[in-house]
């Protein structure tokens, strides 16, 4: 690959993996724990590393899919690298490398860091294609135009997303809007389907399929998007969220009615001695990535 990027060895890389294991990967995981805009709680610089730690107690085995998903999709890990205190060098930075992993035709999923990361990770994927589909998990609309000043801010990540004009957005669990973001979203209703939390219990997911049937699909995971019982680890956690179960039912779906073409997956901010959250978060990683394959 360009950029001169550098992996980590099986052992300490996503997963844990035998060293002695041999594959040509098809997936490869970016730890990119930019934090430069979080407003409430921080920490998100230490996801991608906890993140990681956390994936080697993961069991390889899957019991849905009868196997150890692993050994099918080949998965290496970037070594971490230094990310710039300059937020448009440090998106700049991610944008290249989605690019030269696509090149490849592999697989990228970046686990941040906090949610600003996503404009930057899904450049090169508007170049390459036509019209592209965002696949978006949340508790936050992420609408606004700027947020303390800034327009990259996670606040306003989706917004980014959409500045291009050949991306559209589907959002499940939003239970957070500002007044502000209500005009965007009534202005664009063509390109944005929302599936807002307090409606759970009549989400029509037929419609979803339809929704997603055969379109191109960048999938972009706020933790926050879960329950907050589930997950308080992050910088604004929500009650009133999405379940384990019916989020893995969502995201199978996508899998198997679209091209799913790559993924982040953003907000953990890391409890010190609370690894439950960690693991929930690399096991949702291990999930994306087993269902991309298999699906």
């Amino acid at each position: 690959m360009k950029n001169n990027l550098k992996f980590l060895s099986n052992k300490k890389g996503f997963l844990g993996i035998d060293n002695k294991f041999k594959f040509k990967e098809k997936a490869v995981v970016i730890p990119f724990g930019l934090e430069k805009t979080v407003s409430y709680g921080g920490g998100t610089k230490n996801g991608p590393k906890e993140i990681i730690k956390a994936s080697h107690q993961v069991e390889l085995y899957d019991e849905e899919l009868n196997c150890e998903p692993f050994k099918r999709i080949g998965i290496k890990t970037l070594k971490p690298f230094k990310i710039d205190k300059n937020i448009n060098k440090a998106l700049d930075k991610i944008s290249k490398i989605n690019e030269d992993i696509l090149k490849k035709n592999i697989f990228p999923l970046t686990l941040g860091g906090e949610h600003s990361i996503t404009p930057g990770c899904i450049y090169p994927f508007t170049k390459k294609y036509k019209n592209l589909c965002i696949l978006h998990f949340d508790a936050h609309a992420d609408l606004r135009e700027s947020y303390n000043g800034e327009k990259y801010s996670h606040a306003s990540a989706i917004r980014r997303c959409l500045d291009y004009k050949n991306v559209s957005l589907i959002s499940f669990g939003i239970r957070n809007i500002s007044k502000s973001e209500i005009p965007f979203l009534k202005k664009n209703t063509s390109r944005i389907k929302i599936f807002w939390a307090k409606d759970k219990h009549k989400w029509n997911l037929k419609m979803f399929k339809n929704l997603i049937k055969n379109k191109t699909v960048y999938l972009t995971f706020d933790v926050d998007g879960f329950d907050s019982s589930i997950m308080p680890a992050t910088g604004t956690p929500e009650p009133g969220g999405l379940q384990w179960d019916e989020t893995l039912n969502i995201i199978k779906i996508a899998m198997k009615n679209s091209k799913v073409v790559g993924a982040d997956i953003n907000e953990l901010a890391p409890i010190k001695g609370f690894n439950s959250y960690n693991f929930l978060v690399a096991k949702l990683a291990y999930k994306i990535l087993s269902f991309k394959f298999f699906y």
